[in-house]
């Protein structure tokens, strides 16, 4: 939400791209927090990461361009509209990852290299 607000705000960017590149920065960060404190993966990086982008490669057009739509086109407000898309992703994320990025691999970590 940092991110959007600051390129949102401080910028001239529409929201599409205030959001988008705001998701990439969230992807990333609950990537590697999920892989290293939630479920203590010592999974195949990139195999994961793999996974994870084939989720994002159907969440994030449509997000983006229903976001897109809501703010722009219906006037809702911005910051309503990225919430309700945080909270979506937030969810669908974390199920994603928990049953099939790292569902075989929970708990695998080397305590050792934490």
């Amino acid at each position: 939400m940092g991110s959007f607000s600051l390129l949102y705000e401080l910028t001239d960017l529409p929201y599409w791209p205030s959001y988008l590149i705001s998701l990439i920065l969230s992807i990333v960060w609950n990537f590697t927090l999920n892989r290293k404190f939630t479920f203590k993966s010592a999974a195949n990086i990139p195999v994961a990461m793999l996974k994870v982008l084939a989720y994002y490669v159907a969440f994030t057009p449509l997000t983006t361009l229903l976001g897109d739509f809501l703010a722009e086109d219906l006037l809702w407000n911005g910051y309503l509209v990225t919430a309700l898309n945080m909270i979506l992703n937030f969810v669908t994320e974390f199920l994603v990852q928990r049953f099939w990025v790292f569902g075989k691999t929970i708990d695998s970590q080397n305590p050792n290299n934490c």
